[in-house]
C-alpha cells in the first residue's frame, strides 16, 4: 500500500473498531447484563438481535440510495448517527431503553459497515483486496485485545454503561478525522441512472453468482453468531471462569489475530482467495466442537482453545469478504453490499435467536444444550465451503463486465503546522 491508501485503511480501520467494539461488547457483558436486569437467555439473545434486526432493514433501505452519493457522504452519515445510539446505551437506565438505543445503533451501524466494505471494493483491485480486508479485520484484533478488556475493566469497575460511553467517545474522535482525511469516492456516481432504484435488487435477481454471494454470508454468519453470543457466558456458567478471567479470552484471542489477520490477507492474495478460505473454514470446526462441548478444565488449556477459535474465524472471514466484494462491479457495489450486509445481520439475529431458543439455563445457572448449538454451527461451516468454491468475480460472471480500475485516492497532505 501507498501512504494515501495506509492513511484511508488507518481511518476505515477506526470506524471499523468503533463499531465492532459496540457490538462485541454486548456479548462478555452478558453474564453482567443477565444478572442485573434479571433475564433469561432468550431475553439476552433478542438484546443482542435487536441491533442485527435493525441493521437489516437500514441496509434493504439504503440499497435504494447509496450508489447516488459519494460514498464519504453516506459512510460520514451513518457515522452520525451510530454515535447517537451508542452514547444512547451509554445514558440507558433500563432494560427498555437499552433495547431502543441498540436499535438506533443497528440502523446506522448496519449502513456504515457495507460502506466500508464498498470503499474497500472500490478502492482495491481484487489482486490487492484480501490484503485490504486483512488490515481492516486487524481493527476487530485491536478490538479484542484493547477494546473489549479495557471495556470489561470498565465495567467491572464502575458499570455496564462505561464501555457504550468509551466507545461513542472515541467514534467521535475518528468521526473528526474522517471529516478530513477521508477523500471523496464518487466515480461509480458517473454511471448512475435517474429512475433506476430497484436496479440493485433487480441485479442480484438476474445474477446467480450474487445470489450465491448472499447465501454465503448468510450461511457464514448462521454458524458465526448461534455460539458467539454465548461464549463468555458459557465460560462463566459452565467452564469455571470469573467475569474478571473473560477479559483474557479476548485479549489473548485479539492480541494473536493483530500479527494473523494481515498475514492471511496476503497469502490469500497470493494462494487464492478460495483455498484459504476453504482451509480455514475447516480449521474452525475444531474450535466449534470444543468450545461448546468443554467441561470445567483448566482456564489456562480453556484459553488455549479460544484462542485458536479467534485466529481461525478471523482467517476464514478475510478471504470471503474479498470474494463478496467483487462480485458485482464498483457501479454496483454499494446497493449490493447494502443489500448484503442487510440480510447478513438477519442471519445474525436469526442465528442468536435460534441459540437463545436452544440454550436452557438450568437451576445452578449453567446453560444446557450449547453443544447442539454447536453441531448446527459446524453444519453452516461445511456448507459455506461448497457455496463459496462457485463464487466468481464480477469480470468471470456469464454476462460479461467490463474491467474496472481502482479508484484512485487523493488524502490532503498534513503540513508539520497541522
Amino acid at each position: 500500500m501507498n501512504r494515501n491508501e495506509r492513511i484511508l485503511m488507518l481511518i476505515l480501520a477506526g470506524i471499523n473498531f468503533t463499531h465492532i467494539l459496540d457490538f462485541m461488547i454486548m456479548m462478555p457483558l452478558g453474564p453482567q447484563l443477565m444478572r442485573i436486569f434479571d433475564i433469561s437467555p432468550v431475553q439476552f439473545s433478542s438484546l443482542v438481535a435487536s441491533y442485527t434486526f435493525s441493521a437489516f432493514a437500514s441496509g434493504l433501505i439504503a440499497a435504494f440510495f447509496v450508489d447516488r452519493f459519494d460514498r464519504k457522504r453516506v459512510l460520514l452519515f451513518g457515522y452520525t448517527g451510530f454515535i447517537v445510539g451508542t452514547l444512547g446505551c451509554a445514558l440507558a437506565p433500563t432494560y427498555g431503553l437499552l433495547m431502543m438505543a441498540r436499535i438506533v445503533a443497528g440502523l446506522f451501524g448496519g449502513l456504515i459497515g457495507a460502506q466500508v466494505l464498498s470503499i474497500i471494493g472500490d478502492t482495491f483491485p481484487y489482486e490487492k483486496r484480501a490484503t485490504a480486508m486483512g488490515a481492516l479485520t486487524a481493527a476487530f484484533s485491536v478490538a479484542s485485545v484493547v477494546g473489549v478488556p479495557l471495556g470489561l475493566y470498565l465495567a467491572t469497575q464502575f458499570s455496564w454503561h462505561a464501555p457504550f460511553l468509551l466507545a461513542g467517545s472515541l467514534a467521535i474522535v475518528i468521526h473528526l478525522l474522517a471529516m478530513r482525511f477521508v477523500p471523496k469516492i464518487s466515480g461509480h456516481v458517473q454511471n448512475y441512472q435517474p429512475g433506476k432504484a430497484f436496479d440493485a435488487y433487480r441485479n442480484i435477481l438476474a445474477d446467480k453468482n450474487q445470489q450465491r454471494a448472499i447465501l454465503l454470508s448468510v450461511v457464514m454468519m448462521l454458524g458465526h453468531f448461534s455460539i458467539i453470543p454465548f461464549i463468555a457466558t458459557y465460560l462463566v456458567a459452565n467452564v469455571g471462569f470469573t467475569e474478571h478471567q473473560i477479559t483474557f479470552v479476548y485479549l489473548l484471542g485479539g492480541g494473536l489475530t493483530i500479527f494473523t489477520s494481515p498475514l492471511i490477507g496476503r497469502i490469500a492474495d497470493k494462494k487464492g482467495k478460495f483455498p484459504i478460505y476453504a482451509l480455514f473454514c475447516t480449521l474452525t470446526l475444531i474450535p466449534v466442537f470444543l468450545i461448546t462441548n468443554m467441561p470445567p478444565i483448566a482456564v489456562g488449556l480453556a484459553l488455549v482453545v479460544t484462542s485458536f477459535f479467534f485466529i481461525v474465524v478471523g482467517g476464514r472471514m478475510i478471504p470471503m469478504q474479498a470474494m463478496v466484494t467483487s462480485v458485482v462491479p464498483a457501479r454496483q457495489r454499494g446497493g449490493f453490499m447494502s443489500i448484503n450486509s442487510s440480510i447478513v445481520q438477519l442471519g445474525s439475529g436469526l442465528a442468536s435467536m435460534m441459540a437463545g431458543l436452544i440454550i436452557v439455563e438450568n437451576v445452578d445457572g449453567s446453560l444446557q444444550y450449547y453443544n447442539v448449538v454447536g453441531y448446527i454451527a459446524i453444519a453452516f461451516s461445511i456448507a459455506a465451503i461448497f457455496i463459496a468454491r462457485k463464487l466468481r468475480p464480477a469480470d468471470e460472471n456469464n454476462v460479461p463486465v467490463p474491467q474496472e480500475e481502482p479508484v484512485t485516492i487523493a488524502v490532503p497532505a498534513v503540513s508539520p503546522a497541522q
